[in-house]
Formats: structure tokens, sequence, C-alpha cells
């Protein structure tokens, strides 16, 4: 156990097996995320695409969220966690899957129905995971727990654009129009997912804390509903909760979906390079996670999320410059100011929500849907100048900065 300023633990020796695959859960969909944006540039070479036809990718795997988040978070209060992760599980399996008979056809809309399958999968897993990490130890440490458990997350996100560049660049060449290398590199993924999955209808769950308890009990220790006359709707912070993250998302989606394209635009590199690079923009991500995660034991969670939000800004406004590597480090500065900005936004907008919270989770992952409108709109830009298209998540910064900075408080 971790102690925060002597009072409250990181977790409880009876949760930390069911910490550790929790945890695996978002290193999981962090490697999907992130292996989708390198199949962008691939798309783009192998299936004659643009950079805004490619971003229908994103559209297919976020849009998945739009479909999906409200039906797990029912799914998730009906019948519990584990159920819930299997269940995620399942889809995300099942849509890797779905990639041979895609590659055999060579249809992009095979592919983007595979995809969608998957992100119903990262849908439900998102849903569950949150809270199922926030529930598995004191609420006083839920901030730190669920970006600890995000940060495994970024180490996803470092892994899958290296083994994407690999099968689908650097195997190809970027340019080849076999299709093969991208079913084995989903199936093999698939494989893993389900082994995960069979491991979780073993797994023993420890009896969790219970968010239903009497209200004379520390509420800032347990998540007491502080209004429990309120609908969750009347909750002002958990409503621009899941504004900040339909925009945090979506600054993300198109940040990263044309990542590889700043690469060989911009810089001039050649695909593999480019794609080799996004390892390095990745492990920004993951660098950032556990530096703001040690720094929540001193900065509230708000205030750091509200200082990380307003230098993306500055980033974003560099990158649009097209200043060479000036404006290249500034891009790999977004990943690492971005690192906090999801669990952040997520554990706050659980804060003392009750009963309420399982349903919460599921519209704040709903929230993600940002993901699949945003790369089509830079893309439109980036079709004609990719630096350029970068002034557009400026917007999405603004609106978190305010959460950060106002809205994320909890009205009684």
């Amino acid at each position: 156990m971790i102690p925060e300023s002597g009072k409250a633990a990181f977790t409880e020796k009876k949760f930390i097996v069911t910490y550790v695959f929790v945890t695996s859960l978002f290193l999981m969909w962090g490697l999907l995320h992130s292996m989708s944006d390198v199949l962008n540039k691939h798309f783009q070479n192998v299936l004659n695409l643009s950079k805004s036809q490619s971003g229908l990718i994103q559209l297919s795997v976020f849009g998945a969220y739009f479909v999906m988040s409200i039906p797990a978070g029912y799914f998730l209060k009906k019948f519990g966690y584990k159920p819930g992760v299997i269940l995620g599980l399942g889809l995300f399996a099942l849509g890797t899957f779905l990639f041979i008979p895609a590659a055999n056809a060579g249809s992009f809309g095979f592919f983007r129905i595979a995809l969608f399958i998957i992100g119903c999968g990262m849908a439900t897993l998102e849903t569950v995971a949150h809270p199922f990490a926030a529930a598995l130890g004191d609420q006083r440490t839920s901030d730190r727990r669920i970006n600890f458990s995000q940060s495994f997350n970024a180490v996803g996100t470092i892994v899958g654009p290296a083994l994407g560049t690999y099968f689908l660049l650097r195997a190809t060449g970027g340019d080849s129009s076999d299709l093969g290398s991208v079913k084995i590199l989903y199936v093999s993924v698939g494989i893993v997912i389900a082994l995960i999955a069979v491991v979780f209808v073993f797994l023993k769950i420890p009896v969790l804390n219970d968010p239903h308890v009497a209200a004379d009990v520390d509420a800032s220790a347990v998540n007491v509903d502080l209004a429990p006359g309120k609908k969750l709707y009347q909750h002002s912070h958990f409503v621009w909760a899941v504004i900040a993250q339909f925009f945090n998302v979506a600054a993300q989606a198109g940040t990263w979906a044309y990542f590889i394209n700043y690469g060989h635009d911009v810089m001039h590199f050649s695909n593999q390079t480019a794609g080799g690079y996004m390892s390095i923009f990745m492990a920004m991500m993951a660098l950032g996670r556990f530096f703001g995660t040690y720094l929540m034991r001193f900065v509230a969670p708000n205030k750091l999320l509200a200082i990380f939000a307003f230098g993306s800004m500055v980033m974003c406004a560099i990158v649009a410059q097209g200043l060479g590597w000036t404006s290249y480090i500034a891009l790999m500065m977004i990943n690492f100011l971005f690192s906090i900005l999801f669990p952040t936004i997520f554990s706050l907008g659980l804060k003392n929500l009750g009963k309420h919270t399982q349903q919460a989770s599921s519209f704040i992952s709903m929230g993600v849907v940002g993901g699949a409108v945003f790369p089509l709109l830079m893309g439109l830009i980036a079709d004609h100048d990719v630096a350029k298209a970068y002034y557009l998540p400026i917007i999405c910064y603004a609106v978190i900065f305010m959460f950060g900075y106002k809205f994320y408080k909890v009205k009684h």
C-alpha cells in the first residue's frame, strides 16, 4: 500500500491482484487505439485513401463509443464489473478476428465494421474499468489510482505504434498492396485479448467498497452522493466532465491521427521514420502520466488539469507554425501534457455521485465520441496543410481548461 499524507492508502492488499488485471485492460485498449493511427497512413498507401478519408478509421472506432457506452453502463449496473470486463474483451477479440475476412476481401468498408466492433469492446472496457479502478480502494486516492492505471494505457500506446510501424510500414515499405501483414498483426493481438478474457473468467473479485453508504461517514473517503435528491444530469460537475471528455478525446484523436503525416509532410521523414518517432511521441504520454500521478500528491488534480490544458494550447500554436524541429518538439510535448487529461477528467466527473457512479461512467465514456468527428475536420485542413490543422485542438483544450479551473466543483 502507498500512503497519501499518512491517511489514505493507494489501495488495499486484498485488491492488488484485481487491480493489476484491471490495469492490464488499460494497456490493451491503448495499444489498439495507437495502432489505428498507424493504420491511417498504411491505408492511405495501400487502399489509396486521402487523409480525410482515412479519418473514417477514427469515426468507426470512436463512433462505437456513442453507440455502446450507454448499453455498457446498463450492463455494468445490472451484472457487475466482472461480466462487464468479459463482455468488453469478447467484443474486442471478435473485432480483431474480423480483420481476416476484411483483409481477404480488401474492403475498407469491411475493415471499418471490424474497427467498429473493436470500438464497442473498447467502450465497454472503458465504461467498466474506470469505476472498477476507482472502487479498488479509498476515494481520496481514486484520482491517483486511475491515473496510475492510465499510465499503462500510455505504455500500450508506445507498443502499438512500434508494432504497427514494423508490421505495416517497415515490413511492407509502406507502399505494398498486400494486406496480409494487417491480418497477422490484429489476429495476434486478438489471441492475447482472448487469453486475458479467459483469465478474468476464473479471477476471484474481492468484495468492493460500497458507494451506497450512510451519509454520516467521511464523504471524502467514500463515494457518497452529497445531494441524493438530484438526478444524475443535475450534478453540474458530471455534465461538465462529459463535455470536457468530448473535447479532450477530439483533440487526442486528431493529434494522433496525423502525427505520421506531420512527420512525412513537414519534417520530410520517410513513413518508417515517422512511424518510429510515434513510439517516442507515445512515450512522452507515458512519462507525463507517471510524472502527473506523482505531482498529484502535492497539486490538486483540477489545478494540474488546468495547467496541462493551458500548456497544450501553447504547444498547438507552435506546432501550427511548421517551424521544423521547434514545432516537432512542441508536437511531442502535446502528448506529455495530454497525459493526465483523460483520467483526471474521468475521476473528477465521478466524485460524490454515489448510486449514479456506474451510469455516470457510461456517459463520460460516451463523451469519447468526440474522437469520431474531429479527425475528419482536421483531415479537411490537413489535405492542404497538415501543420495548420493543429490550430483546431486549441478550442478543445480551452474547454478542458475551464473545467479544471472552475466547473469541476461538486455542488451540494
